[in-house]
C-alpha cells in the first residue's frame, strides 16, 4: 500500500485528465473521435511545452513568473522576423535562450530572489513584444504551420506531441547525470558546490533549458493561431506553475514528473473545453479551472498523509 500512495504523483495527473475526458465525452459524444480529440487538445502543445519550462525552473527551487510574457515576445518573433528575416528570426531566438540562461546564471550569482528577477523580467519581454508586435498580427511561416497542421495516424497530432515531449523531457531531468544534479541543486544547492559542482552554471542551464522550451512554445503557439500578439500567453505563466504541481511537482527540493508536467497541462487545456461545453461564461471559467486544481491538489494532500502513516 505504501508503494501505491508512494506512485500519487503520477497517478494522479492520470486520473485527473481521465476523469475530465470522460466528462467531456458525455457532455459532448462527438467529441470522441479524432476530429473532436483535435479540437480538445490543439491548443494543448504549447501550454505543455510552457509548462516543461517552468518545470525546469522549479527543478532548481526557483519560480518563474516571466515565462508568459516571454513565450507571447517569441510569438510576435516568429510571427515578424522569422517570417521577413529568417536568419536573423533564428538568431534572436537563440539570443533570447542565451539571455534566459544569463538570467538564471544573474539569479544565482547574486543569489537574488527569482521570483522578483523573473517579475521584472517579464515587462521586459512584454515591452519588446509591443515594440516589435504593437498590435496583433503577423503571420505564422508556412514550414510551422504545415508542422503543426499535421495530421498523423490514429491519433491527433497533440496527443503524439505530448508523448514525444514527456519522454524527452524524462530523460533530460530525470535519466541523465545532468538531470540529477540539476535536482540536486533544488534539494541542496550548498551541498552540490561543496561536492566541486558550479551552481552558477547548473543554474543557468537549468534557466537556458526554460528559455529553449519557451522558445518551442512560441513557435508552436504561432504556427497553431497563424498570428502573434504581445499578450497572446499571457495567462501561461499561471498555467505553467499549475500544470507542475498539478503533474505532482514541488516547489522545494527539486522534486518534479515531466510525464505528470504534461499531464497536468492537458488537464487544465481539456478543463477549459470542458467549461465551454457546460457553458459556463468565461468570467467563470478562470475560476472553475481554479477550483479544479485545487481539488486535485487536495486528493494529493490526503494520499501523501495516509502514505506517511502507514
Amino acid at each position: 500500500m505504501t508503494r501505491l500512495f508512494a506512485r500519487h504523483r503520477i497517478l494522479l495527473p492520470v486520473i485527473s485528465l481521465a476523469v475530465l475526458l470522460a466528462l467531456t465525452f458525455w457532455l459532448q459524444p462527438r467529441a470522441m473521435s479524432y476530429f473532436g480529440m483535435n479540437l480538445l487538445f490543439n491548443l494543448a502543445v504549447p501550454i505543455a511545452l510552457a509548462t516543461v519550462a517552468q518545470m525546469f525552473i522549479i527543478k532548481v527551487n526557483d519560480i518563474d513568473l516571466s515565462i508568459g510574457a516571454f513565450v507571447s515576445l517569441v510569438a510576435c518573433l516568429t510571427a515578424t522576423v522569422l517570417v521577413q528575416q529568417p536568419l536573423l528570426g533564428v538568431l534572436a531566438l537563440a539570443a533570447l535562450v542565451l539571455a534566459y540562461a544569463g538570467m538564471g546564471a544573474i539569479v544565482r550569482a547574486l543569489e537574488l530572489p527569482a521570483i522578483v528577477v523573473t517579475l521584472g523580467m517579464s515587462f521586459v519581454w512584454g515591452g519588446l513584444a509591443l515594440f516589435i508586435l504593437p498590435s496583433p498580427g503577423g503571420e505564422s511561416p508556412e514550414w510551422l504551420s504545415a508542422l503543426m497542421s499535421v495530421k498523423p495516424p490514429v491519433l491527433p497530432m497533440a496527443v503524439w506531441a505530448a508523448a514525444v515531449i514527456a519522454a524527452v523531457t524524462h530523460l533530460i531531468a530525470i535519466r541523465s547525470g545532468i538531470g540529477t544534479v540539476l535536482r540536486g541543486v533544488g534539494g541542496n544547492a550548498r551541498a552540490v558546490a561543496r561536492a566541486g559542482w558550479p551552481v552558477v552554471r547548473l543554474t543557468a542551464l537549468a534557466y537556458g533549458l526554460a528559455g529553449l522550451f519557451g522558445v518551442l512554445s512560441g513557435m508552436a503557439l504561432t504556427g497553431l493561431t497563424t498570428s502573434a500578439g504581445a499578450d497572446v500567453a499571457s495567462r501561461y505563466t499561471l498555467l505553467s506553475i499549475a500544470g507542475v504541481i498539478l503533474g505532482g511537482g514541488e516547489f522545494v527540493g527539486g522534486r518534479v514528473s515531466p510525464t505528470g508536467a504534461v499531464l497536468g497541462a492537458f488537464t487544465l487545456a481539456l478543463a477549459a473545453s470542458l467549461l465551454s461545453f457546460m457553458r459556463l461564461s468565461p468570467d467563470w471559467q478562470i475560476g472553475s479551472q481554479g477550483a479544479i486544481l485545487i481539488l486535485v491538489l487536495t486528493a494529493r494532500l490526503i494520499f501523501t498523509r495516509r502514505g506517511a502513516t502507514r
